[in-house]
């Protein structure tokens, strides 16, 4: 029966549609085309013009060598059996049901597209955002491109310590200069070049010992060329609970990312124009607005830490409350996928509700033949970039294994030609990874002009002007 398998042969190929171009999506789209005597015909779709995902969008454009990852992913763009079909959506251009009937086998890498809320009021105020809108905007996400920003606030409140809230915290202290080196967007550019922040605070619910952020990244913020970094000296002090808990389980890199806190709360301030200022063991409990309903402060409460019943240490409101008057605030605490028509949903966990990257239908919990998951959008919001090559493996050998157990679905039409036929209806604007490889060296060369690694384009009719109107 195997030599009738789909993928036996270059007569018969195996058609695969991977929905989403992020680390995931090439993570698994790398493992299933370099299986030996396999053939494969894959399809990768992107809703946005430009590939790549959280690293073009996500990663921060002052960390230049984490984007170098695309290199491991061009490597898999350019195998003949490999193709990009950009500025496509699924869900509007085409349905997952529809896709169904072109492919054997579907991995969907969507990514945890929303931000969760901190819950508390005032949220909704004029000047209060999700740190991933900003992040979207500076990097040029051409959704976010024409989103506004208060920057004529002079203090700014982030929420969380985790990846992406100091890198908003970054970007906000840097100087034009610094910015310059990146590939921020240009217009992001200009706006931070004029912004009027000053006092930027980073706000943890628990200590220093439990803060998110890595070692390099407390290290970058003593090294900002206009920001002085800042940590108030009771803050940087451990409770015995946190003293106790790195004395039991000792880890070295926790120890490390102490003492360069607490080494900020020694330090000399240098008069940069800028102060980030690194708070632990407080959090927001109301937005304060003005009238004209905007973010006028923020009230916030101290902590202490205390054990709960599995023994991990949790934050404790006290009494104790001062309010910051920021007029600015993004919101960095934890995200969520979002569900897609058709496909089994996991409401509270914001997932796809899986099974090792097998979907799962919600009345039988059984496998659904042909849909599978990787990705965020698989497990949630964890880990690295890195984190989505051994998930998105773990995801291939289940699809693997199922194509061996003849375990696929049979689709109507699994013609290349028919596929086409349907998005040439459907989308006339669609970019190719060959288009993507003339904007990616257009963007090079501009940015090449003023020194920048590249300069983004940021919206459609700048792809379609760019690429000759060939659109």
């Amino acid at each position: 029966m195997a030599d009738h398998l789909p993928g036996s042969d270059a007569q018969h190929p195996l058609r695969v549609a991977v929905v989403g171009s992020g680390p995931a999506g090439f993570y698994a789209a790398e493992h299933l085309l370099k299986q030996p005597g396999l053939h494969v015909l894959l399809d990768m779709y992107e809703m946005l013009p430009m590939p790549f995902g959280l690293v073009r969008y996500g990663v921060a454009p002052d960390h230049q060598k984490i984007k170098s990852v695309t290199k491991a992913f061009e490597l898999v763009a350019n195998r003949p059996n490999f193709r990009l079909l950009g500025n496509v959506e699924v869900g509007r251009h085409i349905t997952t049901q529809e896709l169904a009937k072109y492919y054997h086998q579907m991995v969907f890498t969507v990514g945890a597209q929303s931000d969760r809320r901190l819950g508390i009021p005032g949220e909704d105020l004029i000047g209060s955002h999700p740190a991933t809108h900003f992040v979207a905007w500076y990097n040029g996400h051409p959704l976010f491109r024409d989103y506004q920003f208060d920057l004529t606030q002079e203090c700014v409140a982030i929420v969380g310590v985790g990846n992406v809230a100091i890198d908003v915290a970054r970007i906000l202290c840097r100087t034009r200069a610094e910015l310059l080196r990146t590939d921020i967007a240009d217009y992001a550019l200009e706006a931070l070049s004029a912004s009027k922040v000053r006092e930027v605070y980073l706000l943890g619910r628990r200590g220093p010992a439990q803060a998110a952020f890595s070692n390099p990244e407390i290290k970058e913020l003593g090294e900002m060329e206009g920001a002085d970094p800042v940590v108030l000296p009771a803050e940087a002090a451990l409770d015995e609970l946190s003293q106790q808990e790195l004395r039991t389980t000792p880890d070295k890199t926790a120890q490390r990312k102490v003492e360069l806190l607490q080494a900020y709360a020694t330090r000399e301030l240098t008069g940069k124009a800028r102060r980030l200022n690194l708070r632990f063991l407080v959090s927001p409990v109301e937005l304060l607005g003005n009238a004209h309903g905007q973010v006028a402060g923020m009230r916030i409460v101290r902590n202490v830490l205390q054990q709960n019943s599995t023994g991990a240490l949790q934050p404790v409101a006290t009494d104790q409350f001062e309010t910051l008057p920021a007029g600015l605030v993004f919101r960095s605490v934890g995200y969520r996928g979002v569900p897609l028509d058709g496909l089994p949903f996991a409401e509270r966990a914001g997932v796809f509700l899986n099974n090792l990257g097998r979907m799962l239908d919600p009345q039988t919990q059984q496998p659904i033949t042909g849909h599978y998951t990787a990705g965020w959008i698989k497990r949630g919001p964890s880990g690295v970039i890195g984190t989505n090559k051994p998930d998105a493996v773990e995801t291939v050998v289940c699809m693997l294994a199922d194509r061996e157990a003849g375990v696929l679905m049979h689709p109507a039409h699994p013609q290349l030609a028919a596929i086409d036929t349907l998005l040439a209806e459907r989308q006339t604007q669609m970019v190719t990874y060959s288009d993507w490889q003339r904007l990616d060296k257009i963007e090079q060369t501009l940015g090449a002009a003023t020194g920048q690694p590249r300069i983004k384009l940021t919206s459609m009719p700048q792809v379609v002007e760019a690429l000759g109107h060939k659109l």
